[in-house]
């Protein structure tokens, strides 16, 4: 088993890697200003689960694949992209609308931690990431290293599980005073599409 030194020095570097902007917590900070708190701790459980897939395709070699085959990376990245065009149409559509034509019914729990699932998992570059990342910190002379890569994929879990969700809750109060203003809530779609259409190109544009 890995020693408390090197846990504590990867939980630090996974904490720091949570708090730079990238594609999931500018995701979880968007959804959330958009949908409040309680919506963006949903998406990041459904973030966090993703992770689950990449950790497992570092332990089990599969994240090979997408750093060798240019087929399956382009394949992953563009659902992803496609999946991103979608919600950023989404919000647009709902910018649109006054507050009387607007929906007020609300994605329900099991939508918004799918949406955070098929977010995370649809980025190749999570994968090619962890393949870079996670070995670095195993320790082969210590046992097993499928375990440790496990491990260390479910501590890198809960440290963007804390981040995540306190960006989530401070996102939604700023997102709730900012719909109480004039055409606030048309403003925050309105941006919320904007950097999911971003998001989307940039994923697309994305090479290995």
């Amino acid at each position: 088993m890995l020693d408390i030194q090197t846990l504590l020095m990867f939980m630090g570097a996974s904490t720091l890697l949570a708090l730079a902007p990238g594609p999931d917590n500018i995701f979880v900070l968007t959804q959330s200003m958009v949908k409040g708190s309680k919506a963006g701790v949903i998406i990041t459980l459904g973030l966090c689960s993703g992770l689950v897939f990449h950790t497992s395709a570092v332990a089990l070699g599969v994240a090979v694949i997408f750093q060798t085959s240019v087929v399956a990376f382009t394949i992953l990245k563009m659902a992803g992209a496609l999946y991103l065009l979608y919600l950023a149409y989404l919000c647009f559509k709902e910018s649109a609308k006054t507050k009387l034509q607007a929906d007020t019914t609300p994605l329900s729990l099991g939508a918004l931690y799918r949406r955070g699932i098929f977010m995370n998992v649809t980025n190749p570059k999570v994968s090619i990431f962890f393949l870079a990342f996670l070995p670095q910190f195993t320790r082969p002379e210590l046992g097993n290293v499928t375990a440790q890569v496990f491990l260390l994929g479910a501590l890198f879990m809960v440290c963007a599980l804390v981040v995540f969700s306190l960006i989530a809750l401070l996102a939604g109060r700023v997102g709730r005073w900012f719909a109480n203003t004039k055409h606030g809530e048309s403003i925050l779609n309105k941006a919320a599409g904007t950097i999911f259409a971003a998001l989307a190109i940039k994923l697309a544009m994305s090479e290995q």
